[in-house]
């Protein structure tokens, strides 16, 4: 049962719209789509979709798969949750749950508790929040300007100063599995999972809580600022990662940013929950939080689903300025348009919004600097070139910079301003960058595809044809019972696999190969406007392979029989060359 409903799913969820959700693409043929891969770095498109076939392939590190593998691989979810996320985003109702095995079914129950036992800890924090023990707590927030409605809209909490209570509270709704698995509790003793195995004890204690939540707005993780820090006492404290919360991975307010950022085609990136909760109730909404973690290419990539611009406001102290030139270097390698701000007075957004307000802190976004404007400065303000030394430091910082801008032209309005701000020749910029880029083209490994022939791309797309098709009958009978026919050829693994089993219903899996299923997926996306001449097509494809098989024993034969001749054999010579005769007739009659 199980089993149709996933293949329901797959039938009638358009596998495009789905991967759009998560990847900007561009129709590059009848049946076609193209763009930047989401699971490694690139700079040009070289991912696939094919909306016929229902899959999607990327030329350059040959991930491949149907709908829901890409789910699985984008969510990190197994395949039960990827089958109700693909079925939810097509309008598919879901069936009552039945599981293949009893590992996906106690997989699916699980994450599914842990969503639960969050939501609980959540309403625990929010109710905590309105007791007498919170009374500090609420003093705090009301001290740095957090409004009720602002509670209520990112359902901040309290934790109490208690390490069993909620714990007790919890064990009354949940298994002990679930919480030692959610992240919520400690122990002095952990497994090598890092999962709590001796007596449990709350995690947060005397915090203000700040629920993480994932795209969907589900709360997944929380973020908990001490009312009393010290050296002991860490002032922000996260959830460690567990099967819901990978922290490279999650952007804080994406949830309830992600439409303001589609409308207004740009985010405003900051470092802190605060930063990110002032500015988003102060009226301006696209705006994301890294959470107090470094900025990741999981996150670059999540971003780049909804806006390749983006407005980074981090700390002016020393950390969030290295934090701020990581960032801005990931972003420009995946080709964003990026811009900072610099507040006034060396204040973090939270603090400007509230001192100054929104208005102003509005006029500053509009003031945003270019990247490289930024960059030239930092590299003025950390080496002041006013000697030949400091120019050389200067140059240094700025270099890496210069080379992941992936526009040329971008690229040397860069090296024009910086030459001039540090009053050096242009030319010795220019020059460093060509020998930078000489050097590292020696050690750049290109992902080409093996040529194929016009007869190979013909039969490929006769036998990836549903099953019982007159042109896969005819293509896999011949072949099977003359592999001697593709022998030699580029494709003839494929052409083995694909003549001898059942076509899979992702035809990339039979491909025995990354190149081979680079080779296949490059055939399907071809546009195909004439398959109806395709039986024709393939007589003449079948005959050219006989043809070349019969030619490649001929010769083999001479050859042979020089050899035979040599060694004076005359009875193999004779037997030879009547085979060759034979050969000789075929070939004239063809």
């Amino acid at each position: 049962m199980a089993d149709d409903f996933a293949q329901l799913v797959k039938r009638q969820a358009d596998i495009v719209k789905i991967v759009e959700e998560y990847v900007r693409l561009r129709k590059s043929g009848a049946q076609n789509y193209s763009g930047l891969c989401p699971f490694h770095k690139e700079k040009s498109p070289s991912f696939s979709v094919n909306a016929v076939h229902g899959y999607f392939y990327c030329f350059g590190c040959h991930e491949k798969g149907d709908v829901f593998t890409f789910v699985m691989k984008l969510e990190n979810v197994g395949f039960p949750e990827a089958l109700r996320i693909v079925a939810q985003k097509a309008g598919i109702p879901l069936p009552k749950r039945d599981f293949s095995s009893p590992d996906e079914a106690r997989e699916a129950g699980l994450r599914r508790q842990l969503l639960d036992v969050h939501e609980a800890a959540t309403q625990y924090f929010q109710a905590a929040l309105n007791s007498p023990m919170a009374a500090r707590a609420r003093e705090y927030m009301s001290g740095r300007g957090i409004t009720p409605e602002t509670v209520q809209r990112f359902r901040i909490g309290f934790a109490p100063d208690d390490f069993n209570h909620m714990r007790d509270e919890l064990r009354k709704h949940f298994s002990e599995e679930v919480l030692r698995a959610s992240g919520l509790f400690t122990s002095k003793e952990q497994d090598q999972q890092g999962l709590p195995t001796g007596n449990l004890y709350a995690r947060f204690r005397n915090r203000v809580t700040f629920p993480i939540c994932n795209e969907q707005g589900k709360v997944i993780a929380f973020t908990a600022r001490a009312l009393l820090p010290d050296e002991k006492t860490p002032k922000y404290l996260n959830s460690p990662e567990t099967a819901l919360y990978t922290k490279g991975q999650v952007l804080f307010n994406l949830d309830k940013a992600k439409a303001a950022i589609r409308a207004q085609d740009y985010a405003l990136l900051v470092e802190g929950q605060m930063d990110c909760i002032s500015v988003f109730m102060a009226g301006i909404q696209p705006v994301l939080a890294t959470s107090g973690t470094a900025f990741t290419e999981a996150q670059v990539r999540l971003l780049s689903r909804f806006t390749k611009r983006v407005v980074v406001n981090f700390d002016p102290d020393t950390a969030g300025a290295t934090a701020a030139e990581k960032s801005i270097a990931l972003l420009t390698e995946e080709d964003f348009e990026v811009k900072v701000v610099t507040l006034e007075g060396g204040l973090d957004p939270d603090r400007f919004v509230r001192e100054q307000g929104i208005q102003a802190y509005g006029a500053a976004l509009r003031g945003a600097r270019r990247h490289s404007d930024y960059l030239i400065e930092r590299a003025r303000t950390q080496f002041p070139p006013r000697t030949p030394e400091a120019k050389v430091k200067a140059v240094n910082y700025l270099m890496p910079h210069i080379r992941r801008v992936p526009s040329a032209i971008q690229r040397d309005a860069f090296i024009t301003d910086a030459a001039q701000k540090l009053g050096i020749d242009s030319s010795i910029l220019r020059q460093e960058m060509k020998q930078a880029a000489a050097n590292r083209l020696g050690s750049i490994r290109q992902n080409t595809v093996a040529p194929v022939s016009e007869t190979e791309r013909l039969l490929l797309r006769a036998l990836v044809q549903p099953e019982g098709s007159s042109p896969r009958q005819m293509a896999s009978q011949q072949l099977a019972a003359h592999p001697e026919w593709y022998d030699g050829l580029t494709t003839a693994a494929l052409m083995e696999q694909l003549a001898n089993a059942p076509v899979p219903a992702n035809p990339l899996e039979a491909a025995p190969e990354p190149q081979l299923a680079a080779v296949l997926a490059t055939v399907l996306a071809e546009s195909h406007a004439g398959d109806d001449q395709l039986p024709t097509q393939l007589n003449g494809a079948l005959h050219t392979l006989h043809r070349r098989s019969m030619e490649r024993r001929q010769r083999e034969i001479r050859v042979t029989i020089a050899e035979a001749d040599r060694r004076g054999d005359t009875s193999m010579v004779g037997k030879l060359t009547e085979e060759l005769m034979v050969i000789s007739r075929q070939l004239r009659e063809l």
